[in-house]
């Protein structure tokens, strides 16, 4: 300003004929600016930048009604050009002029003016949140490459590191609005393939936990860097759910509310996001299982994250878990009954039961419990079928065992005692084959055909009897035709000793 003449105005512009414009300073000119046909010839303490800034910002925030918009490629019309009958052309219908109507315009700005310009707009103090958000999105997918490979060349690696922590830095200062956890987990994406600061991705990081409810299990898919040997960076998905529970748990006790049967309800009510979450994991670990790379403890640390309060159905977690075994088919007897010991099978559906109930990769005790606990609740759906079911547990189906065991071993026992009286009383071999029938028929059913199998076994071993005795070992489903009339003389022979 020392360098101004005396009573000179800095800010009044002054003209020379018709198509020139100029200040009245001794400074020379830094800015010609062609406005139709006049010239305007600027220089930098009129501030001309921060001014045209300052002028977007207070034009962003006008009301949308008294904004004239014009459409772009992006926004179109709701409703074409409309003609009738007699050729009289109607007015195009516009639009409500929405509240981001601005964002596409401002988007050919290089990222430093840009980044002012948003900064403007936010100072204001009249913008909401979403609108801003929305603005970064769109920025964002117009200048950032889409393919790995741009991202992380060298030609624009440094930009599109800049791009990325501005973008951050000019995200909603309330975490819980504004950008879509979609568009914040790709921005975390980018952020660790270009190298962003480690500021910018916790601040992503926090922002993506109170909203992760609302992600896909392709969101969560974030590609592993060095020295990582997992496909998908399985840590950083974990740290993201462990700082979600952190401020669920700051809302709600579960810990307390899991263990109250009668708050069930409530449970379900006030958590439906740490129930998504839930759904959400079982999801990503039904994907991530599929990775050779992935170690069994990293599995499951994963899930145990989860609280078993949020899984109120376990079919995710049992597809994640067959997904893994079918991967992972070295896994020794102790890791199968590990990893299997994260699900409940109480909590599968009946067709998940089904399914695990045939299942040859889990081991013989999950699948014995599937199918006890399948056959209960067929119990008790059906209470007409409970007097055909004779386990209700893996236990009871052992004892049920056991029971049949001896019993059987006890009528063997008096089956042989007979046989023997026979022998010392000199009886013929077929009457012997046929009291030994007669006493195989006494067995009930299902001890009847266990003891076939065992009788055939007995035989294998062969006993060192007469061929009477060998003879009427035969079961007699075994009997051969021609026996018919030998059954009948044996018939005639026990009628005449029992008179």
């Amino acid at each position: 300003m020392k360098f101004m003449k005396l009573g000179s105005k800095p800010d009044v512009f002054q003209a020379e004929g018709k198509t020139v414009r100029y200040v009245s300073s001794d400074l020379a000119t830094d800015v010609i600016i062609n406005v139709g046909e006049v010239k305007f010839y600027l220089h930098k303490d009129l501030k001309i930048i921060g001014r045209c800034i300052d002028s977007i910002a207070s034009k962003t925030s006008v009301n949308p009604v008294n904004i004239t918009w014009s459409y772009t490629y992006n926004r179109k019309l709701a409703e074409p050009d409309k003609i009738v009958e007699d050729g009289v052309k109607f007015p195009l219908k516009f639009e409500s002029v929405p509240k981001d109507w601005w964002v596409e315009d401002i988007c050919e700005l290089e990222i430093d003016l840009y980044k002012r310009v948003m900064i403007a707009v936010k100072s204001k103090g009249r913008m909401d949140g979403s609108v801003i958000g929305e603005a970064l999105k769109t920025y964002a997918v117009r200048w950032l490459p889409d393919s790995v490979d741009a991202l992380v060349s060298d030609v624009h690696a440094w930009r599109n590191t800049s791009l990325v922590e501005t973008i951050v830095c000019l995200l909603p200062s309330d975490k819980g609005v504004g950008c879509s956890c979609s568009f914040l987990l790709k921005l975390l994406k980018v952020a660790i393939l270009v190298g962003a600061g480690e500021s910018s991705r916790e601040d992503l990081m926090n922002r993506i936990s109170m909203k992760l409810h609302e992600a896909s299990v392709t969101d969560l898919l974030i590609p592993s860097r060095s020295p990582q040997i997992t496909t998908y960076d399985v840590e950083l998905v974990q740290c993201i759910v462990n700082r979600f529970l952190m401020h669920e748990k700051s809302n709600w006790d579960m810990d307390v509310v899991g263990k109250n049967e009668k708050g069930a309800d409530n449970f379900v009510l006030g958590h439906g996001s740490l129930l998504s979450v839930a759904k959400l994991i079982d999801g990503y670990l039904a994907e991530i299982a599929r990775d050779q790379n992935l170690t069994l403890s990293s599995f499951l640390d994963l899930a145990h994250t989860i609280p078993q309060s949020a899984r109120l159905i376990h079919d995710g977690l049992y597809k994640a878990i067959d997904i893994y075994l079918k991967e992972h088919p070295n896994l020794t007897k102790v890791e199968r009954k590990k990893i299997c010991g994260l699900m409940d099978v109480k909590k599968l559906s009946m067709d998940a039961s089904m399914h695990a109930a045939q299942n040859e990769r889990l081991p013989l005790r999950v699948v014995v419990q599937v199918r006890a606990s399948a056959n209960v609740r067929s119990i008790n759906n059906n209470p007409r079928d409970a007097s055909r079911s004779t386990t209700n547990t893996d236990e009871e189906c052992e004892k049920t065992a056991a029971e049949s065991c001896r019993t059987l071993k006890k009528q063997m026992s008096q089956m042989r005692i007979k046989e023997e009286e026979f022998q010392k009383n000199g009886k013929l071999a077929k009457k012997n084959s046929k009291n030994g029938r007669s006493g195989i028929q006494l067995l009930p059913s299902r001890s009847r055909r266990i003891f076939d199998k065992l009788w055939v076994v007995g035989k294998g071993h062969g006993d060192n009897k007469s061929s009477e005795s060998s003879g009427s070992s035969q079961s007699p489903t075994s009997m051969a035709p021609g026996d018919t009339k030998s059954s009948g003389s044996s018939s005639r022979h026990r009628r005449h000793s029992i008179s």
